[in-house]
């Protein structure tokens, strides 16, 4: 099988021949038809994320592909997602609905996970509630407005160019603007909820921008800088800001993490857009691509391409 190996942070990855995996009691073998590609990825690659995988390792977080009986499965694996064959435990695998073709189902997971639970279960977002997405262009961001608008709220979509904020409108936003005036903006239109997986100034932003008991979710910081947020702003008006970490609890809540993909793969008005798709030996500039937000929506990595 084809697998890409890191064998040294912040250099180049290579694509390897090994051994087809065998799978253990319990376990099954995923052909792997595609393989999202993630911000994680490319952090854990370059040796920035607060998890350093042993060297050498197999970057890739989340496939989609076919059990040996030729059921179309989705699963989380963390680490080893970049081969054309996966071994999973057979809890992990999940039955991917007819109307999503692997591409898809492969850039699912991480990204509306993400966002199912920062806005419910985390914000606690309620039906007729105002949300601002950060980096609307992105994973992320994408799956933020369908979940956002299948909860029941309106979305106001920022990011930085015209092309991310009409794949954001497309995707369901109520409205789009770019990140200049972000505050004035957000604050004129009334934000209850931000998602900020961007950081950086624009998180003081959509701070500011909150209305009386407003919410601020930290996802990540895609700008590459961690924002320092003043508490003045959050003890005004009652603000609250509110950090997650969706992958260390999914996780630990193995069970309860897969309820919730069940539900997000079944919910209405969850449509994502289709990604772009590369080449296995094409990883390491896909990683690169996303840590210099030079993407729109999503990457997947194809083994047979």
């Amino acid at each position: 099988m084809k697998v890409v190996v890191c064998t040294e942070y912040g250099k180049p990855v290579e694509v390897v021949e090994r051994p087809d995996p065998v799978a253990g009691e319990g376990q099954v073998v995923i052909d792997v038809e595609a393989a999202g590609v993630n911000y994680v990825d490319g952090l854990m690659a370059r040796g920035a994320y607060q998890i350093k995988p042993p060297l050498p390792f197999t970057p890739g977080y989340e496939v989609a592909g076919r059990m040996p009986d030729g059921t179309r499965v989705l699963a989380i694996t963390g680490l080893g997602g970049f081969a054309s064959k996966v071994v999973v435990h057979e809890t992990q695998a999940v039955p991917i609905p007819d109307r999503l073709d692997s591409a898809r189902a492969a850039a699912f997971a991480q990204s509306y996970c993400t966002a199912l639970f920062a806005l419910r279960e985390r914000a606690g977002l309620r039906p007729g509630e105002r949300v601002l997405v950060l980096g609307a262009g992105g994973g992320v961001g994408l799956a933020a407005v369908q979940v956002a608008r299948a909860l029941g709220a309106d979305v106001l979509a920022a990011a930085s160019t015209p092309d991310k904020r009409e794949r954001a409108l497309r995707a369901g936003a109520d409205e789009a603007i770019g990140y200049a005036g972000l505050k004035d903006a957000a604050r004129a239109w009334g934000v209850d909820v931000a998602v900020d997986p961007v950081g950086g100034e624009l998180s003081e932003q959509a701070l500011r921008a909150l209305r009386e008991r407003g919410r601020l979710l930290v996802v990540g910081f895609a700008s590459g800088e961690i924002p320092r947020l003043p508490a003045n702003q959050v003890l005004l008006r009652s603000r609250s800001v509110v950090g997650l970490d969706w992958g260390a609890w999914s996780m630990s809540h193995a069970m309860e993490n897969r309820a919730m993909l069940e539900e997000l793969l079944a919910m209405p008005g969850i449509d994502p857009v289709a990604p772009e798709t590369r080449p296995l030996a094409e990883a390491g500039q896909a990683m690169d691509d996303l840590i210099s937000r030079r993407v729109t929506g999503k990457i997947v990595l194809v083994p047979a391409s």
